[in-house]
């Protein structure tokens, strides 16, 4: 009983001390219970900028709902300024080309602070593939592929020479249909990051994905890793 009586004294003085410390950094004690409530909420918000938040997207070939109301929750999360995102595509479904559009807008406004990880547990086609571009860091199934059709419009309704099909004829204006003027400019987006005109209606594999960058090779990793641990290793050292 003894013992723990004064591990508890000793307990309390450690606190006091801590407190008297903030105290006298502040100029008296008439602050002290303000500057410890204030000094603990920032080392919360702190811990809570470091976590990485989970986020999954599940690609249904239906339900414009869901993708409204997943966004709506994706925006929450960004709005808490994490340090980074993890988005997981998963589905044999497609991303409709306004939700994909709708992403895009939501994920470049989010600050520049929060790193957007996608990580592709399926295959994905259409509007979904602009999805996973998005990344900042860009993970796939070694098994998944990409694909993404070619389309007869461009954002304006014309055709365009990118990703027209070589057949299509440019149609009459009461025939645009909304979402195909949508679907034309994800692949715009798309474009950015891969070759539209080579690429579409083709399955986009692993090795390809590597050979334009889009995700890390395993070679460079391994090095990196190696010069990285190499370099704590002489931090550790000194």
């Amino acid at each position: 009983m003894r013992a723990a009586a004064e591990s508890c004294s000793v307990e309390r003085t450690e606190r006091f001390q801590d407190a008297m410390e903030v105290a006298n950094n502040t100029g008296g004690g008439e602050g002290l219970r303000p500057q410890i409530s204030k000094r603990w909420r920032s080392i919360m918000k702190t811990k809570s900028r470091k976590k990485t938040s989970r986020f999954q997207l599940v690609v249904s070939p239906y339900g414009n709902f869901y993708y409204i109301e997943r966004i709506r929750k994706l925006e929450a999360v960004l709005a808490r300024k994490p340090r980074s995102v993890q988005i997981d595509l998963l589905g044999i479904g497609e991303i409709p080309a306004d939700s994909a559009l709708l992403l895009r807008s939501v994920l470049m406004a989010r600050s520049p602070k929060t790193r957007i990880v996608t990580n592709a547990r399926s295959s994905l086609q259409g509007a979904s593939v602009l999805v996973w571009l998005l990344g900042d860091r860009r993970m796939i199934r070694s098994d998944a592929r990409l694909f993404f059709r070619r389309s007869t419009l461009s954002e304006n309704g014309e055709a365009t020479e990118v990703w027209k099909d070589s057949e299509a004829k440019l149609l009459e204006s009461d025939d645009i249909d909304p979402e195909e003027a949508d679907y034309a400019k994800v692949l715009q987006a798309i474009n950015e990051f891969l070759p539209v005109r080579e690429l579409a209606g083709r399955l986009i594999q692993l090795p390809v994905l590597r050979q334009f960058g889009l995700v890390e090779n395993e070679k460079v990793d391994g090095f990196l890793a190696s010069a990285f641990a190499k370099t704590e290793v002489s931090l550790a050292a000194r």
